[in-house]
């Protein structure tokens, strides 16, 4: 966006509250059109991009972006800078002008963050799975754990904030196969995430319906599941993406027509108010957690947090809302999309019946840590998926990042996301400090990010130290792998020999607790430095459940083998109990 010197014009959107000053806007658009026509075509054109975006025309329509905008940095910034078709949309208040969500608009002015957004992490290589050996959620046990789940499909660590749209096209899981690079793996040499979407993906089965194309795929993309990836569809969404008649989109839309209208990932709009140059959050599911009148997520419990003020906006029919921020708090800017939400259809708890799109139920964010989210998905009554084994109705995690980092040492000390990941580092050629924007791990950022605090380390021993925090993590969930597939096992087990239905169940509400304090952790990411004592010991927890949940089984199989015996029946040696200590 370009920064119109001795220009008072102010930007303008289509997105507010329209005004009874509407009928006297068209007026004077009307007007002033038929002045413009006097002297021909040409001249009438040329008058037209002589005419000012003065402030005062825009308000009269939109004024609930005036506040925003009188108080803001932008308020120099002309509308047109942001918005095309604004001359015949002014004139009598027709034509909707296109609004631009690109990244490079604002980076025409921010050339630093711009560049630093996109900037390429050959160390963190693309397609790389968590279940590898060295990964937080290795083969065999995440597949056996995680069955039928389509995370079973691929199950990717993050590559960057540029590549999160791209990635969620390419990946197994997502859309079936359908999409793939137009270069093949040589698109994997582009070097940075500069690009439209739609420049570098192809559809190999355009018209045909949201499907499987090909083998070990799934097709468990939607258009709530797009919502972190991009703000692309912002304008054309309402709240909590309910399906309105004025909404273009909706949870329910054919996604395939949905991501036809996305092209930008992770646009600054998420974070970035852009007419008030201010601290916001626009994810609809982390605004309804933040003003649930239950006040119980994790930022309740934060008295140093960011204060919010919600706006309803939207004047074509229908409701969006953003939230300003009273600072830059960015574990809620970052806590729109790095965290755990549900964003897919599932199975009602209390009916048993498919909860599909058309249920709000798909948009929601908990907001809770480790320890309050199995009993918030009971109270839900929301589960993801029946185990392919044991047939216990199981949570599928997403990203609980920035939850788990809540009530952290470092989050009681004040530092923020950004300090870390995205710290303030000095342009070389002006020498003037900036925000950087290469959203990566702080293992790039040391001498920026720890040693300013602390000041008598060395990169060498901050590496050290956050080294050795994910050798202890990494084998604690190697270790609650083991006893978690061990239960799941005795699970299948217990099932084969006929033990009775109400211990089964009893096993299986223990196989879900358990899961819960594993499963958290492989969806996480950087949890062995966010909160490693809060890791610890849930995953020791879930340990502990697991071989509670084997005792009780172990038991129960004793007392049916025993009563077979009683009546002559055959039955295998008891098997000894492989809890430690029993």
């Amino acid at each position: 966006m370009a920064i119109r010197k001795g220009d008072k014009a102010i930007m303008f959107t289509s997105s507010t509250l329209r005004t009874p000053k509407l009928l006297w806007r068209m007026c004077a658009g009307l007007a002033m059109a038929a002045l413009l026509t006097i002297g021909g075509p040409a001249q009438a054109q040329t008058k037209a991009k002589a005419v000012a975006f003065n402030a005062k025309d825009c308000y009269e329509c939109h004024e609930a972006i005036e506040d925003f905008h009188k108080s803001g940095l932008h308020k120099t910034v002309g509308c047109d800078s942001c918005h095309d078709g604004l001359t015949n949309h002014r004139r009598a208040g027709k034509g909707r002008p296109a609004t631009k969500l690109d990244s490079a608009s604002c980076g025409s002015c921010h050339e630093n963050q711009y560049r630093t957004q996109y900037t390429m992490n050959v160390n963190k290589t693309a397609g790389k799975e968590k279940r590898l050996a060295s990964g937080p959620s290795p083969d065999p046990a995440f597949d056996k754990l995680m069955m039928p789940h389509g995370f079973t499909r691929e199950h990717n660590e993050p590559r960057s904030h540029a590549f999160a749209l791209y990635d969620q096209f390419v990946v197994d899981r997502a859309f079936g196969g359908r999409f793939v690079n137009k270069d093949g793996y040589e698109g994997l040499a582009r070097m940075g995430g500069d690009f439209k979407l739609w420049d570098v993906i192809t559809d190999l089965y355009p018209g045909e319906p949201h499907k499987v194309f090909k083998p070990g795929t799934a097709a468990a993309a939607n258009p709530v599941c797009m919502s972190c990836k991009t703000a692309d569809h912002i304008l054309d969404w309402a709240y909590l993406g309910d399906p309105v008649p004025e909404a273009k989109w909706s949870r329910l839309s054919k996604v395939n027509d949905f991501v036809k209208d996305l092209n930008t990932s992770l646009n600054c709009i998420f974070c970035h108010d852009p007419h008030a140059a201010k601290p916001r959050i626009i994810r609809d599911g982390l605004i309804q957690a933040l003003t649930r009148p239950e006040k119980d997520t994790v930022w309740h419990s934060d008295p140093k947090g960011a204060k919010i003020d919600v706006k309803e906006l939207g004047e074509r029919g229908f409701t969006r809302k953003i939230a300003m921020l009273s600072r830059y708090d960015t574990k809620l800017q970052c806590g729109q999309c790095h965290v755990e939400y549900n964003c897919n259809p599932g199975t009602d708890l209390e009916t048993g019946k498919p909860i599909t799109m058309a249920d709000p139920r798909t948009n929601h964010f908990p907001f809770k840590n480790v320890n309050g989210i199995a009993q918030h998905y009971t109270d839900l009554k929301f589960r993801d998926f029946k185990h392919g084994i044991t047939g216990a109705s199981l949570w599928k995690a997403q990203h609980p990042d920035t939850e788990t980092y809540y009530g952290s040492v470092h989050q009681k000390k004040g530092v923020e996301c950004n300090d870390c990941h995205m710290p303030k580092v000095k342009d070389a050629k002006t020498g003037k400090t900036y925000t950087s924007h290469w959203q990566t791990s702080p293992k790039y950022y040391l001498k920026e990010a720890c040693l300013g605090c602390h000041k008598t380390w060395k990169e060498e021993q901050a590496l050290y130290v956050i080294d050795s925090m994910k050798n202890k993590y990494q084998g604690k969930l190697r270790q609650a792998e083991f006893w978690l597939t061990r239960f799941v096992d005795k699970v299948e087990e217990a099932q084969n020999l006929g033990v009775d239905a109400a211990v089964l169940d009893d096993a299986r509400a223990k196989h879900y607790e358990a899961h819960v304090h594993w499963e958290y952790w492989t969806a996480s990411n950087g949890s062995h430095f966010h909160n490693p004592d809060l890791a610890q010991d849930s995953i020791n927890k879930g340990i502990t459940i697991s071989q509670s949940g084997i005792k009780l089984l172990d038991e129960a199989m004793a007392k049916r083998r025993a009563a077979s015996r009683s009546v002559g029946t055959a039955t295998p040696v008891a098997a000894t109990s492989t809890v430690p200590g029993k």
